[in-house]
């Protein structure tokens, strides 16, 4: 199990940052994709834009972007039936069981 997975199960939300060229480092790993230097891990903050959404079956899946460069895809609950793109939206949940699981809420 890797960091990133051991830490959506405990509900954190977290990325690897070259410790060098301070990129973030996505999808996570322990090296820096650009200058394969060594890597911290930190949180990544919770509000994102929505990029994209669509609806099935009264479920409403998304993409959001954290911190202009992760995007990650997830559910929006909401009871709203206005929704656009580029909008505020917060990580309500994250976790990981075999998979990645992330629900979002929309800013209020």
């Amino acid at each position: 199990m890797t960091t990133y997975e051991n830490e959506l199960k405990k509900g954190r939300f977290v990325c690897s940052e070259c410790q060098k060229c301070n990129k973030l480092v996505w999808p996570p790993s322990n090296f820096c994709n650009r200058c394969f230097n060594e890597v911290r891990w930190r949180p990544v903050s919770p509000v994102a834009k929505l990029v994209e959404f669509s609806k099935k079956d009264n479920v409403i899946f998304c993409i959001a972007e954290f911190e202009n460069t992760i995007r990650i895809m997830g559910t929006l609950e909401t009871e709203s039936t206005k929704l656009d793109v580029g909008q505020p939206i917060r990580l309500a949940m994250c976790d990981y069981n075999g998979r990645e699981k992330f629900i979002f809420r929309l800013m209020e």
